[in-house]
């Protein structure tokens, strides 16, 4: 989402670096640089203002001038005033109340409340270790009871149950009852949205706020909205109590000018973001790990997180001991690779967060999180014998591999391909040939990267 503000934002700390030092001149073609990026990026006007007013003032002290490098010192002031924009550090949800400790979601139809009700039941269940139970009070989409109960379902999470005939104070009241009878620690419950804001739909949602008299009170808007998120915002910041809130589809192609936005209009800290429609895809949102990715630093701390997240460390340990021992790495262990990076959210979830000098490999190469899935269909038609010996996979095996997945022969080469680069990755490694080294050798081994 945030590619082409990043970019921008990097062509201009470039421009500076050939300057020998930072002028009143140069501040002021920075800034406007700067601006008309954030313009382009669908941010709301008073928040650009607001921005380069605070950040040209910084860039004009003298503490800064003297002290850093033209390039230096812009990145430290912008990064500095667009952590700040979007919250100053990571706010967490605070349930310290007698359980159940309710959420309640709000925010316009489309915005995806229903999959983050899903979503947040996960990250509470086994981030937190809280017994959830979800209840959804849209009574006039009954889809949207079912897709509750279905991610219920899914995700072994308790649900109560609820009909279009109701009246949803009775549902949320009902559901309330049966979280302290059945000791659950957090109730979700899921609201009615409209196409727009109107009367009877902020007049219902005061009324279920009264009656749950939630700890956390959510606003779940989608980032791809630009300038409507910001109006939005502002009409549930004046009709509710809000303490937070939840962007969606932060992984899609807008401009992202929401998410710089929304935390100013309202005074109320984004403490997730949605990415995807997997229940997995719900993160902590972390400011100054958002303006180092917008800057193309990177966010190497979320990807750390995230590895510990979806790597499995006995399986981890396992492949350490093989390959310690002298075995070769082999195709069943390429896939287990692909399985744990697909928990991690896929390649370009990964490459997202990876610094700009990094990420900067697959720059005009077609990255494609479907592939993964194909090859592991490939490797699935292999037999066991053929996984632990790919030397064995000659053309007759090739073609009836191929013919088992379902795709052309030329489609089990680049997998064979792929997994010989990773397979010399994996001895550099092993030799202690250094980062340095098994970098090199990680050229076109990702899979889905050609």
């Amino acid at each position: 989402m945030f590619d082409h503000l990043s970019e921008r934002l990097s062509g201009v700390i470039k421009n500076l670096r050939g300057q020998a030092r930072l002028t009143e001149a140069n501040i002021q073609d920075a800034m406007r640089e700067v601006r008309m990026a954030l313009l382009e990026a669908d941010v709301a006007l008073p928040v650009v203002k607001d921005f380069i007013t605070r950040a040209k003032d910084r860039a004009l002290g003298q503490d800064v001038l003297s002290s850093l490098t033209p390039g230096q010192a812009v990145v430290q002031v912008v990064h500095q005033e667009l952590t700040r924009l979007m919250g100053e550090h990571n706010a967490t949800l605070d349930l310290a109340a007698r359980p159940p400790a309710v959420i309640l979601l709000a925010g316009l139809q489309g915005a995806g409340k229903t999959t983050t009700a899903g979503k947040l039941a996960k990250f509470l269940r086994e981030q937190m270790k809280k017994k959830v139970l979800l209840t959804s009070c849209d009574v006039y989409r009954p889809a949207a009871i079912e897709q509750l109960k279905t991610l219920a379902q899914q995700l072994g999470t308790d649900f109560f149950p609820s009909q279009p005939d109701q009246q949803p104070e009775k549902i949320a009241a009902d559901a309330l009852d049966y979280a302290r009878k059945h000791f659950h620690d957090v109730l979700i419950v899921d609201t009615a949205g409209r196409l727009a804001i109107d009367e009877a739909m902020m007049d219902e949602i005061k009324r279920l706020h009264a009656v749950v008299n939630p700890v956390e009170t959510l606003f779940v808007v989608d980032a791809m909205q630009g300038q409507d998120a910001v109006n939005t915002a502002k009409a549930f910041s004046d009709a509710l109590p809000l303490t937070g809130v939840i962007l969606t589809k932060l992984d899609g192609d807008a401009r992202g000018g929401a998410a710089l936005s929304v935390r100013h209009v309202t005074g109320k800290p984004i403490k997730f973001v949605g990415v995807g429609e997997k229940v997995s895809g719900l993160e902590a949102f972390h400011p100054e790990r958002m303006a180092s990715r917008l800057l193309g630093m990177g966010d190497v701390l979320s990807l750390i997180e995230d590895a510990q997240r979806g790597v499995d460390q006995e399986e981890a340990q396992k492949l350490a001991k093989k390959l310690k021992s002298g075995k070769s790495f082999d195709l069943e262990d390429f896939k287990q690779q692909m399985q744990q990076m697909k928990k991690m959210g896929g390649i370009n979830a990964m490459m997202d967060k990876l610094p700009g000098q990094l990420s900067q490999m697959a720059a005009g190469k077609q990255v494609d999180d479907k592939a993964i899935d194909r090859l592991e269909g490939i490797i699935n038609s292999m037999t066991a014998l053929e996984r632990r010996q790919p030397e064995l996979i000659k053309a007759s095996r090739k073609r009836r591999i191929a013919a088992g997945a379902g795709v052309q022969v030329q489609e089990v080469n680049r997998l064979l391909g792929q997994f010989e680069q990773t397979q010399k990755m994996m001895k550099m490694f092993t030799k202690g040939g250094g980062m340095a080294k098994m970098m090199r050798g990680m050229k076109g081994m990702l899979p889905g990267m050609r």
